[in-house]
């Protein structure tokens, strides 16, 4: 898009010219922009940034680990601010530079950093795979449904502990099957292992496998379809992915969090601290669209919307794995 252009880490090496403070940047992780899914959510909100604001978006891809800090280190030393960065595995990094630039405004995702200077934002991932774990054993006809987890830490184990809940208060006998695809950030970009792994569930009784894995989802996905069951996307609404076998997504609004961090900063409104999105803030939530209304049943959208509405009420408490490790129901 015109104005929202990819510093490669040589380009930003060799810029001498130093910007002013107002110009932003965003740093993705590995898996790249265009991952269709956490990536690519973020990126979505760097385009709505500048498509309404003009203002160019220094946009940088690591291709490994070590070019985060040093990505990181050039964006500020140039100037730009502030600098939104994807994921939690940038929280080291993210930490070394912001103090060592105290006057460079950080925002990462996924991420909790307690500096002065530094955004954290983080998201109620558990409410939201509650909601689509609810959709999944609506849909269910073996009642037994199936999770395909990314890295395992215990971010993603969140999104699992919060979709076997859903599930299972929907249907209290649920089988619900999970894996995880590995233990580095390799997890993320294997659609080949995450297809693998949706079949193995798939042959042990489940029809619906919601994939919190970035771009290890798309084998998922294909998976489903190979096999005429149900897939659930994340992230970002990626029902149009495989439509007619997609039955939702759990969408966690990244791309508003970046452009929040860019429109506060433009107004002068921009603070650091915690910032937590659940379903009560808008920053998760199922999709539905013309690419999934079809498998969707007028009760089964009445029934969500009522769990949706109990777990911003509090009627439903929804058990957060990251507070404690133990997965309840």
């Amino acid at each position: 898009m015109k104005g929202v252009f990819v510093a490669s880490l040589t380009a930003l090496a060799i810029s001498s010219t130093m910007v002013s403070a107002a110009d932003p940047a965003v740093v993705y992780d590995q898996a790249g922009k265009f991952d269709k899914s956490f990536n690519e959510g973020v990126y979505n909100g760097v385009k709505k940034y500048t498509a309404e604001s003009k203002i160019q978006v220094r946009e940088f891809e690591p291709k490994n680990e070590a070019q985060v800090e040093q990505g990181l280190r050039r964006l500020a030393t140039r100037g730009y601010s502030p600098i939104v960065s994807v994921g939690f595995n940038m929280t080291s990094a993210v930490e070394k530079v912001a103090k060592d630039f105290p006057d460079v405004k950080f925002t990462i995702i996924d991420g909790v950093i307690d500096l002065p200077n530094v955004q954290s934002v983080v998201f109620k991932e558990h409410e939201g795979s509650f909601v689509v774990g609810a959709l999944a054993a609506m849909a269910s006809k073996t009642d037994a449904v199936g999770f395909v987890g990314g890295m395992d830490i215990p971010l993603i184990r969140r999104f699992g502990c919060g979709y076997e809940q859903g599930a299972k208060y929907v249907s209290s006998s649920a089988t619900v099957l999970q894996n995880m695809t590995g233990s580095t950030g390799a997890a993320f970009n294997d659609p080949t292992k995450g297809s693998e792994l949706a079949k193995s569930q798939f042959s042990q009784g489940a029809d619906v496998v919601f994939a919190a894995a970035g771009g290890t989802g798309i084998g998922v996905y294909q998976a489903a379809k190979d096999e005429g069951k149900f897939a659930i996307g994340v992230d970002s609404n990626q029902n149009h992915i495989q439509p007619g076998t997609m039955l939702t997504s759990m969408v966690k609004r990244v791309d508003q969090a970046a452009y929040n961090t860019y429109k506060d900063a433009e107004m002068g409104t921009w603070k650091s601290g915690i910032v937590v999105l659940g379903l009560a803030e808008g920053g998760v939530d199922w999709a539905l669209d013309d690419n999934n209304a079809s498998l969707v049943t007028a009760e089964m959208k009445a029934k969500v919307e009522d769990i949706r509405s109990k777990i911003i009420s509090g009627d439903i408490k929804v058990h957060d794995y990251m507070s404690d490790s133990t997965c309840t129901y």
